[in-house]
């Protein structure tokens, strides 16, 4: 079965899907997007990613093509016709068609929607068999990170810097020293006195909707995370780096420029949050 994706109130195949030449989304990166895992044809996180959706086109004047009531119409239709119960759904919005002119387009031009969704491998049952490296690099990025803009090319180069060292992740370090967050993920350590710490929330960071529900999850448990910035030193220092995103969930990294973290196997820390996400993913509060 050919994959069906969603543009602009028409289901079609994957081949046959198209948009505009002009599409400000592809001759500027004038949009955003959204990321839903859905498991076992549940919805993850679906309100926190709506919402962080919904902010991000609020912070570029872009008008939502469609409610959210009638968006999570079309992500559960785009997931039905894919036939699809685990996997992941994409949503673009762009700024619409128009003469490339750089200034925004005339009031009332359509935005363009997008939604497609993908087959994913199932998280594993434990964080042993998740573990990865990461390298760190100089934080290029532009100065709004905290929007979820499909401008992502210093991203998509830090993750080719990272492949092609043998790792899974780039982690960006900006320019007084200080972690912001990895290339498509949030990054959390127990430092070298064993606090559990991430980045607050600033423009330099995105606000993850794992990393939201996690801390959310921690704090209902009792568990605390100093939400306080760490230099590149601290997190080299780290006894444990792990990191989170809707497709990474608690993803210990156990190599860093190569060398390894703590042991160099995953740390108590994130094993014990791989099995609370792991939870939360599955709806199974008691889950092993």
């Amino acid at each position: 079965m050919s994959r069906i994706a969603y543009v602009n109130g028409v289901y079609r195949p994957l081949a046959d899907a198209t948009v505009h030449i002009e599409d400000r989304g592809f001759q500027f990166a004038d949009g955003v997007y959204e990321v839903i895992y859905r498991h076992a044809g549940r919805m993850i996180d679906m309100d926190l990613h709506l919402a962080r959706l919904e902010r991000s086109l609020g912070e570029l004047s872009l008008r939502p093509p469609v409610t959210r009531s009638a968006l999570m119409a079309i992500l559960a239709e785009v997931a039905r016709r894919n036939r699809l119960q685990t996997g992941l759904l994409y949503i673009q919005i762009t700024r619409g068609s128009a003469p490339r002119l750089h200034a925004f387009p005339p009031a009332g031009t359509p935005t363009t929607l997008v939604v497609t969704m993908r087959r994913t491998p199932p998280f594993p049952a434990s964080a042993d068999a998740w573990q990865a490296a990461a390298i760190t690099l100089a934080d290029q990025r532009w100065a709004r990170c905290d929007i979820k803009s499909v401008s992502l090319l210093p991203n998509v180069l830090a993750r080719e810097a990272a492949r092609q060292a043998g790792a899974l992740e780039a982690i960006f370090v900006d320019g007084d020293g200080m972690v912001t967050e990895g290339a498509s993920t949030s990054v959390f350590i127990v430092d070298a006195a064993g606090m559990l710490r991430t980045r607050p929330l600033g423009r330099e960071i995105l606000p993850g909707c794992m990393r939201a529900a996690l801390l959310a999850r921690l704090a209902e448990d009792g568990i605390v995370c100093d939400q306080r910035a760490f230099s590149l030193q601290e997190l080299r220092a780290a006894r444990e780096i792990f990191v989170t995103a809707a497709t990474s969930f608690v993803k210990p990294i156990t190599r860093l420029d190569g060398a390894p973290v703590g042991d160099g196997t995953p740390g108590p820390v994130a094993n014990q949050l791989f099995k609370i996400m792991a939870q939360h993913v599955t709806g199974r509060r008691n889950a092993a």
